[in-house]
């Protein structure tokens, strides 16, 4: 199975209007990698699209299951991005486990589940952007354990970024991704924000926290580029430019990510292309940090595993979707069963 070039045009326009920040970062990557990665990240926002703008989210999260299944089969659905995603997954030996972990993200995400602490959202983070990292550096055809760890660091920093950035607009929708052990320690009911978000004192000092995870993790993640090949770290460096900048505004803005909405500019991306460039040839003199050998996060280690093809855990990322999905569709059946139940009224 090979890439279309019409199916590329297609995930390239979807991901122009889905994700400006990694379309302006794929501009700085090979070809050869560039071309698979928006089939890559076409299909995982069409993953991300259909749960998030779907009113029935159980129903959408198996239905991706199916195409999953359809996609490894080598059978995939009539279009773009899922012919493309197949192509991919065929010609890079992609593992199976590593799109189940988005998935399963996916499912938290239909659920509605809330995490408790600053571990629980770095494995949400694993799921839903690490796996993309992962996932990534099997299409430059980097299995290397220590790269990949780092490329997870990667992954679960921009999902800070994404989420310290959102607080506002994840809480009109009622989502809540801030550690509910820091709203406790800080005094503050979920339930009583979500109900009238506020960018008060204690909510911004979260929000900073955050950004901070954020920026510790883009340090520690940066010896990893260099492990990269020459030509993508150009592109990879972006990403981690691009995305680090959007936690800047939200520090401009003094963490208030309710209020407004950080955004960064078309001249601010092109200065990080740039920057990206310079710093990318100065990884050809620059000896390689220890920091590159660090443990990987408890949270991403399973990913690791995945993608550099050693020995699994007692856990594997399958046992994870399954019980995702299990709980995800009996949280459905009961909501279904309570509207069965609920009274009518004559109008």
């Amino acid at each position: 199975m090979t890439l279309r070039e019409d199916d590329i045009a297609a995930c390239a326009e979807a991901i122009r209007h889905g994700s400006l920040s990694f379309h302006a970062a794929s501009k700085l990557l090979p070809a050869s990698v560039r071309d698979p990665a928006l089939a890559l990240y076409a299909f995982c926002r069409l993953a991300d699209d259909a749960v998030d703008l779907q009113a029935e989210k159980a129903a959408a999260v198996l239905s991706l299951q199916d195409r999953l299944e359809l996609v490894y089969q080598g059978r995939p659905r009539d279009s773009a991005a899922d012919r493309a995603f197949a192509a991919v997954v065929e010609d890079f030996e992609m593992p199976r486990a590593l799109p189940e972990a988005l998935l399963e993200g996916l499912a938290w995400d239909a659920m509605g589940r809330r995490y408790a602490t600053l571990s629980d959202l770095f494995s949400y983070s694993a799921r839903v952007a690490s796996a993309v990292g992962a996932m990534m550096c099997v299409l430059m055809r980097v299995r290397d354990a220590d790269a990949l760890a780092r490329a997870c660091d990667l992954g679960v920093a921009m999902q800070l970024t994404n989420i310290a950035r959102d607080v506002g607009e994840d809480a009109l929708e009622r989502r809540l991704y801030l550690p509910t052990d820091w709203l406790e320690a800080a005094g503050i009911n979920p339930e009583a924000f979500l109900d009238n978000p506020k960018p008060t004192r204690a909510i911004r000092k979260l929000t900073k926290q955050l950004v901070m995870e954020a920026n510790r993790l883009y340090i520690r993640a940066e010896p990893g580029i260099a492990a990269l090949p020459l030509t993508a770290r150009p592109g990879i460096y972006a990403a981690r430019h691009i995305y680090a900048g959007i936690g800047r505004e939200v520090q401009q803005a003094g963490y208030d990510s309710i209020s407004t909405r950080a955004h960064t500019t078309r001249t601010q991306k092109l200065g990080w292309l740039v920057l990206s460039g310079v710093r990318a040839a100065g990884t050809l003199v620059t000896p390689k940090s220890p920091v590159l050998f660090a443990r990987p996060l408890n949270e991403v280690a399973f990913l690791v595993s995945a993608a550099a093809r050693t020995e699994p855990s007692v856990w594997t990322p399958k046992d994870g979707l399954f019980d995702a999905l299990s709980q995800l569709a009996a949280q459905d059946r009961a909501r279904k069963e309570a509207l069965i139940r609920r009274p009518h009224r004559l109008s």
